[in-house]
């Protein structure tokens, strides 16, 4: 899953989200997570029309989490959802 989608789903800020991954780095490992290239990144562009001119156009690429990821992500993010999901 895509970080924007993540932090929807984790009632957080997409900004938040990095933020937090990048003060725990360590506990992600590229088998939990990885930064999408340029090149990739404009293909998920190019193939998702749905997309919010705000995703579409950040100067920062997305991160994608795999399942451990995403797990992962709700130890180290503060919003009342993730309480609720680490529980």
């Amino acid at each position: 899953m895509l970080d924007f989608d993540l932090a929807e789903m984790y009632e957080v800020e997409t900004r938040a989200l990095k933020q937090a991954v990048k003060r725990n780095l360590d506990r992600f490992p590229g088998d939990f997570m990885f930064q999408l290239t340029k090149t990739e990144w404009l293909e998920v562009i190019t193939f998702c029309d749905n997309l919010s001119d705000s995703i579409k156009f950040s100067p920062v690429t997305s991160y994608a989490f795999t399942e451990q990821g995403v797990s992962m992500l709700s130890s180290v993010l503060k919003s009342k959802k993730a309480l609720k999901v680490n529980r």
